[in-house]
């Protein structure tokens, strides 16, 4: 267990041995973070490594009456968001038009009931276009509210819960699917 108060210390007096250390101990679970809002691991790493370039350029606003862990994950989130919007690849996928939006499934408020583990539930999660991935994951997994969605993102807060709504039914309906799927297997080998 690492004395983060101290480390944050020993960070701002410029300790190489120090850095290292913050980076080590955060650097893992914050890439599985980046991972979440990009279409690939190097786009992951990119994240990351401008992300912790704005941890330590920060730091020194870091206050020690909260996790050292949640600042840094708030601060890697906002990075992949910015990362999203000026990256081309994902500019098309990141609109927010009337016409995209006539390919989706309509909302729908059923719930399949299908057991998932965390790593099938990411996998679906990373299918969702980038748009509806990065709403899903600021709404439903890291807890932002609509209005700070729709201020981080540049949308109406409206498209923001209609997007996540989206989001949501589009991993039911594949929910469904793979339980249908599931069934179907389970019922021919018996």
């Amino acid at each position: 267990m690492i004395n983060e108060h101290q480390l944050v210390k020993d960070c701002l007096k410029g300790k190489p041995s120090a850095q290292k250390a913050l980076y080590e101990h955060f650097a893992a679970p914050m890439l599985g973070v980046c991972y979440r809002y990009t279409k690939s691991m190097t786009d992951a790493e990119d994240v990351l490594q401008e992300g912790f370039v704005k941890v330590f350029h920060y730091l020194g606003q870091f206050r020690g009456d909260g996790d050292l862990g949640a600042w840094i994950r708030r601060i890697m989130v906002t990075t992949a968001i910015n990362y999203l919007k000026k990256n081309s690849r994902y500019q098309y996928d990141l609109s927010f038009s009337a016409e995209q939006q006539g390919y989706l499934h309509p909302v729908s408020p059923e719930n399949p009931e299908v057991n998932l583990d965390a790593k099938q539930l990411a996998d679906l999660v990373r299918q969702l276009p980038p748009g509806y991935q990065a709403i899903f994951n600021l709404h439903a997994i890291e807890g932002y509210t609509h209005v700070e969605i729709s201020a981080m993102l540049g949308i109406h807060e409206g498209t923001s819960r209609s997007q996540y709504a989206r989001a949501r039914n589009l991993l039911i309906t594949w929910l469904q699917k793979e339980s249908e799927s599931i069934k179907m297997s389970h019922y021919a080998r018996s």
